[in-house]
Formats: C-alpha cells, sequence, structure tokens
C-alpha cells in the first residue's frame, strides 16, 4: 500500500506536521508521555537525563551531509579519526559520510521517534558534548547512564538501533528510538520513496547516491539492531 503524500512528507523530514514542542526540542506527538516516563524513572535512579538533538529535517540534514562531502565538515571513521575523502570515489565518500550521518530522506531523526540523550548530572555546564563512544563506554561521563539504559529502555518502549556494529551505521549507544512509533513510521519508507525524495534535492554526490541506493538502504537504512524484549 501506498503512503499518502502527507504521511511520506513526514517521514522523509519535509514536515513537522506529526511534531510537538518539548524541552526546546520537538518529538513524535505520540512518543512523549513514554519518553517524559523514561526521563522520569531515570531522575529517580540519579541521572538527569536530557535531550541532546531530536527532530531534524531534510534541509538540515542536506546540509550536514553537504558539507561532509565537501570536506567543509569533518568525517570520522570507527576509529574517530578524520577521513581523507579527496582520495575517495564518490561512493566512497557517501558510505564513509553514513557511518555516523544519516543519508538525508532516511535519518531516524526525521521521524521525530528517535533522539540522541546524556546525562546533564554527570557533567559541568561548560561541558562541550562530543556524541562520541568514549563518552558513553567505561570510564566516559556517561557510561553510567548508558548502563542504566541497557536494563530499562525497554521498560518505557524505546530501544537504540545502533547499539551494535552490524556493518553499517557504527555504534551510537547515545541515540535510542521509540520501538512501536518509529516501526510504524518506516514501514511506509522505501527505495523508491528515498529515490523520489532524492532525486528532486541538491545533495552532493546525487547520482552516485541513487545508483546505488539500494545497496546503501539495505546497509545502512534496514540495518538496525532489534529491540530487546520488554521485562
Amino acid at each position: 500500500m501506498t503512503a499518502n503524500k502527507e504521511l511520506i512528507q513526514c517521514i522523509t523530514g519535509q514536515s513537522d506536521a506529526h511534531l510537538v514542542a518539548i524541552q526546546n526540542h520537538f518529538l513524535h506527538t505520540n512518543i512523549v508521555n513514554d519518553f517524559v516516563a523514561l526521563q522520569s524513572a531515570a531522575a529517580s535512579a540519579g541521572f538527569d537525563l536530557c535531550i541532546a538533538s531530536s527532530f531534524r529535517d531534510f534541509n538540515r540534514q542536506s546540509a550536514i551531509w553537504n558539507a561532509k562531502f565537501s570536506n567543509k565538515r569533518v568525517v570520522l571513521n570507527k576509529a574517530q579519526q578524520a577521513v581523507e575523502l579527496n582520495s575517495l570515489s564518490d561512493i566512497e565518500k557517501c558510505t564513509a559520510i553514513m557511518l555516523y550521518s544519516a543519508l538525508p530522506g532516511a535519518s531516524r531523526h526525521h521521524l521525530g521517534t528517535d533522539l540522541d540523550i546524556f546525562d546533564k548530572r554527570a557533567v559541568s555546564n561548560d561541558y562541550e558534548l562530543q556524541l562520541t563512544p568514549d563518552e558513553y563506554q567505561h570510564g566516559g561521563p556517561f557510561a553510567e547512564l548508558s548502563q542504566w539504559l541497557d536494563t530499562h529502555l525497554a521498560e518505557f518502549g524505546f530501544y537504540r538501533p545502533y547499539q551494535h556494529d552490524l556493518g553499517g551505521v557504527a555504534p551510537e549507544l547515545w541515540h535510542i528510538s521509540h520501538i512501536a512509533q518509529s516501526e510504524q513510521l518506516m514501514r511506509h519508507l522505501s527505495v523508491e520513496v528515498l529515490h523520489n525524495c532524492i532525486k528532486e534535492s541538491d545533495l552532493l554526490g546525487k547520482d552516485a547516491i541513487l545508483t546505488h541506493l539500494p545497496a546503501l538502504y539495505e546497509r545502512f537504512v534496514l540495518n538496525v539492531s532489534p529491540p530487546a524484549k520488554r521485562c
């Protein structure tokens, strides 16, 4: 069944009709209660769970993409080292970027169901948040929050789609997603929908993207960690 135009615009980041403002960010209307419950439980456990990033529209994601593709913004590998893009083909640039930055039109941040979080209580007010693996692993300021999330995320209907290295997007322990609402929206995204969206865009590397879109879609969009079972 083909999704209607309004729904397509929502899932590809071209509409914000599905969102509501909360704590200076925008989330999908249907996940707010679950997020507030998660936040409250985290507070009871001693954490100040805050949103670092939530909804990003297609234009914002495109600006990030184009800045990275043109070497105006650093592209990192899994070792957190800068990638030398000038020696790469266009499709190699695309896969290097997609390790940490989603293809515009396919970003889960378009959905309003996905957000990046951190523990504000664990750092000083002038701390510059990086959203890097070392911050959430043993010895990092958000390691305790990460461990707590391992146990409790599913209780509130959330999971981490990039929890494991599956050969696509690198692990992002800061990225959480509302299980039911993201699944409901993602089933309307397809290679065809994404192709039509990108075809009309000004993305750098567009020809390479469209040529290799089925493979990119399989590797970086569909290839996510499964939700944990709720206890």
